[in-house]
């Protein structure tokens, strides 16, 4: 349980700096065996034969597990059941090789570094067949499927005074957050399964798991409550956790399972290759007519993963004639997954650079083109935002960033050999709410504690909790604590897609109405209280707001009832509101960059970014959120690049050597305002998702800033300094 902080910060902020937060493979079991991956070596193929004789010679090792030694799961005897496992979960019930470095076997020992050391002696032989993971070449026979969906017709604006078009291509990124996968399994009984396991969502790991072994997911708890960063890594079951619950099962002793760096690479997703071409058309009067986009993306040859890189170009912008087509190109690497602002982060940095593209060729201000061009409603459903306030974040970015200061042409601003640019970009991501529940519990002294199967991954999720049952109950900060990411609390929604607090609002909400109406019953009576909103809580009892004599003490109801704790526990979803309007969040990113044109180094000199998240719950949590996102999209933009070998199907530099990230010397203080204003159609909180908009613009306001500094236009991500030179 976090620790109830009685300053400023987060709740759980000093468990965390201090050590004593727990993650996944901290935590210590009797008789805990080890257990390390063994990847393939081959991109496609088949395992012929393992030879664990040289490695099981190793003092210590248990056991190996693999597709010739494996304990029998009667899922895979019923072939209908079978079929709804995913194919990455089935490693160790098939020899079929699909990409370099596919978990093959599993080695089990009494310590990591004996399992470590005698995974190295495996002899594996191999028969292999040709692969292919050349993305680019894949292209030239991938035939691009047009939506059914779309608006308007191309040949409305073909002739449009002004036109852009560009093809645009995003390399492939890694995940890479501070604490790598990692699972403890124990089975507590032949049929019950605990696990600690690194996860965005401990339902989602239930449910898996009981499809896997065929077990009511009851039978099945997991405990995440400390998660080092996921950005989306962390949303699916991965192999690591059934290869752990697996080998405990084999060797009957609880086993951990934690993922190398380099495995981090290849066994738990990460943001596909892309390439797309956008064509706008635009009128003298600065009206965007048509958008015309081609999107595709790589995906692995034995497991479909699809986004919808395109999907962003028919929200953000009143476009009258949208066509779209999509594409995924099947390839022998691992699978790719969500990883922060999915496919729409992919989509942005192509139609907001070919906006700014479109907007010199009519020597047009850009922040004007987008204020002028904002859909006045959500286009494609026909709903009117519940709240939208897209322009107000661009006309206080551009204040705040000094945009009039920005010269409408490129190669204006120049000291030596340093030249300086201005570029924005917005975002736009859809402001979900999803089922949750929460519970709360009270104890003679007026402490409560609130209780939610959601995790935290670093958001601030913990004290936002904390704030919205003090706002919503009145009860002292101090005298509420949480307790998350564990099963055996009210089942949550995955943290993730930025819907986590608008959907954890509601059910904290219902359970704190719930917790003043038991209170109201027992201390005046069911008939005396018709209205919850004249009912408050203080740290030592209940009253009417305006009549503070009738105040009734907790202890008095914990004595005259003869309680040990008053209890409630409820559920909340969206409710009708999505059937009358839209909901969406937003974001404008104005940066300043000045460009070394002889060494081709680009530096950020300000990043200003605005933000519409409806109410901001924890405002210090939030920015943090935001900063976090647009130095991923600083990744993006400049730095992120996993490479492929295209000779042998392996990764290149797939470590933090070879692969480069955004340090804290790569970016200036970001600036971080919110637009504050609540929209409580989406929840009783008035909040809306933060996580996506902030990545979302980043990397085209670094390129079109880029472009305005120097006149080169960059539509390959990342741009290196060799590019510049």
């Amino acid at each position: 349980m976090f620790e109830i902080l009685k300053n400023k910060g987060r709740i759980e902020g000093i468990a965390k700096v201090t050590g004593k937060a727990k993650y996944s493979a901290e935590y210590a079991l009797p008789n805990l065996a080890h257990g390390v991956i063994v990847g393939s070596t081959i991109p496609s193929g088949f395992i012929t034969n393992i030879n664990i004789e040289e490695a099981k010679q190793v003092p210590g090792v248990i056991d190996v597990l693999s597709y010739w030694n494996k304990p029998e799961v009667s899922t895979f005897d019923n072939p209908e059941k079978s079929k709804k496992i995913p194919a990455f979960h089935k490693y160790f019930h098939t020899t079929k090789i699909n990409y370099s470095d596919q978990p093959v076997a599993l080695v089990l020992a009494d310590t990591l570094e004996d399992a470590s050391y005698a995974a190295t002696l495996l002899k594996i032989d191999y028969k292999t067949e040709d692969f292919n993971v050349n993305f680019h070449e894949s292209l030239k026979d991938l035939e691009l499927k047009p939506f059914k969906a779309e608006r308007g017709n191309l040949e409305a604006w073909q002739n449009a005074d002004y036109i852009s078009e560009n093809e645009y291509t995003i390399a492939m990124e890694v995940h890479n957050p501070m604490e790598m996968h990692a699972t403890i399994a124990h089975w507590t009984a032949e049929n019950k399964l605990s696990l600690y396991d690194k996860s965005q969502g401990v339902n989602g790991v239930q449910w898996n798991l009981g499809r896997f072994f065929d077990l009511p997911e009851e039978n099945i708890t997991v405990n995440s409550e400390f998660v080092g960063g996921g950005f989306g890594s962390g949303l699916m079951t991965w192999f690591n956790t059934v290869a752990a619950s697996l080998g405990a099962k084999l060797i009957e002793r609880p086993v951990k399972v934690g993922l190398t760096r380099p495995q981090m690479f290849t066994m738990v997703g990460y943001r596909p290759t892309s390439w797309q071409k956008v064509k706008i058309g635009a009128n003298k009067d600065e009206k965007l007519l048509g958008v015309l986009h081609h999107a595709a993306h790589n995906q692995s040859k034995y497991n479909v993963y699809s986004r919808d890189l395109s999907g962003i170009t028919s929200k953000v912008y009143a476009f009258e004639n949208v066509k779209r087509f999509t594409g995924y190109s099947p390839l022998n690497l691992p699978i790719p997954t969500w990883m922060r602002g999915p496919g729409d982060s992919s989509g942005t940095f192509a139609v907001e650079s070919a906006i700014d593209e479109l907007c010199y060729k009519m020597n047009a201000d850009p922040v004007d083109i987008r204020l002028n061009n904002i859909a006045p409603y959500s286009m494609d459903s026909g709903k009117p935002w519940s709240t939208h306030y897209l322009n107000e974040c661009l006309e206080r970015g551009a204040k705040e960033i000094g945009w009039d200061d920005r010269p409408n042409q490129p190669k204006q601003l120049k000291d030596g050999d340093w030249y300086t640019g201005y570029g924005v970009g917005v975002g736009l991501w859809n402001a979900s709410r999803r089922n949750a529940g929460a519970s709360i519990e009270m104890k003679r002294d007026g402490n409560i504690i609130v209780r939610t199967a959601m995790t935290d991954i670093g958001t601030g999720t913990g004290q936002a909790i904390v704030n919205m049952t003090h706002e919503f109950l009145g009860i002292p900060r101090e005298k509420i604590s949480i307790e998350l990411g564990n099963s055996i609390h009210p089942k949550s929604v995955t943290q993730g897609g930025s819907w986590g607090l608008s959907s954890l609002s509601g059910a904290v909400d219902a359970a704190s109405t719930a917790l003043k109406r038991k209170l109201a019953d027992y201390a005046w009576g069911k008939s005396e209280v018709t209205k919850l909103d004249a009912v408050i809580l203080s740290d030592s009892g209940v009253a009417f707001i305006n009549d503070q004599k009738k105040s009734v003490s907790y202890q008095d109801i914990f004595q005259k009832y003869n309680l040990n704790e008053i209890y409630v526990e409820e559920y909340s979803n969206a409710g009708g509101e999505e059937e009358k309007y839209a909901f969406c969040s937003s974001a404008a990113h104005f940066y300043k960059v000045k460009v070394n044109v002889v060494t081709g180094k680009v530096k950020m000199d300000r990043m200003v970014i605005v933000v519409d998240g409806g109410k901001i719950i924890n405002p210090q949590a939030a920015a943090n959120q935001i900063i976090g996102a647009a130095v991923g999209g600083v990744g993006m933009a400049m730095r992120e690049k996993q490479e492929v070998d295209l000779a042998s199907g392996r990764l290149i530099g797939s470590d933090f050597a070879g692969y480069h990230v955004t340090v804290n010397a790569d970016v200036p203080i970001i600036e971080v305002s919110f637009i504050n204003k609540p929209d409580y159609n989406r929840n009783p909180a008035g909040a809306k998702g933060l996580g996506e908009v902030g990545l979302l613009g980043s990397a085209p306001a670094i390129t079109n800033a880029i472009y305005n500094a120097i006149g080169k236009r960059f539509t390959n991500l990342p741009v290196t300094p060799d590019m510049i030179v």
